[in-house]
């Protein structure tokens, strides 16, 4: 399935989002995980920097889901599709580099928000995330479930 291109812009500009898979016993496992990129309109690639139960359930189940929304623009989307892992020994140096600029960009906006809020933290939580992605997932989008409420008209809304 072909993405649209402002739903790829969409999610490439999140910081972060949401990954739901199964587990075992069919439960939803929710976890948080960074976008590299979508090479294509059809497939998004996430960084995972853990070899955890997400890697665990997609190993299982390569049924997965994503979710980004953006409370201020009163925008978000969910895509549904299928995951396969691409382990460390095939990524790329291109990748490895990409994951530690966004790392630095989400550091830096947090400081920023932090200035501008006057809130004061010696803490900066991905400075303390793993230098290097485990493995990456693509994800092979089947369908997009866009978030805003049917009373919401997007072209109004630009």
């Amino acid at each position: 399935m072909r993405i649209d291109k402002e739903i790829i812009n969409f999610f490439e500009s999140q910081d972060s989002v949401i990954v739901s898979t199964l587990d075992e016993k069919g439960c939803i496992h929710c976890s948080i995980k960074g976008i590299i990129s979508a090479e294509s309109p059809d497939n998004l690639f996430l960084i995972d920097l853990y070899l955890y139960r997400t890697f665990r359930n997609l190993k299982r189940n390569p049924m997965i889901s994503i979710t980004a929304f953006d409370d201020h623009l009163f925008k978000g989307y969910t895509l549904q599709g299928q995951a396969e892992i691409i382990t460390r020994d095939q990524l790329h140096e291109k990748i490895f580099e990409e994951w530690e600029k966004r790392v630095v960009h989400r550091i830096s906006k947090r400081i920023a928000r932090s200035v501008q809020a006057g809130f004061k933290s010696r803490k900066h939580h991905e400075a303390h995330l793993p230098l290097h992605p485990k493995y990456l997932i693509k994800v092979n989008v089947e369908n997009v479930v866009d978030l805003a409420p049917p009373h919401v008209d997007p072209v109004k809304e630009k």
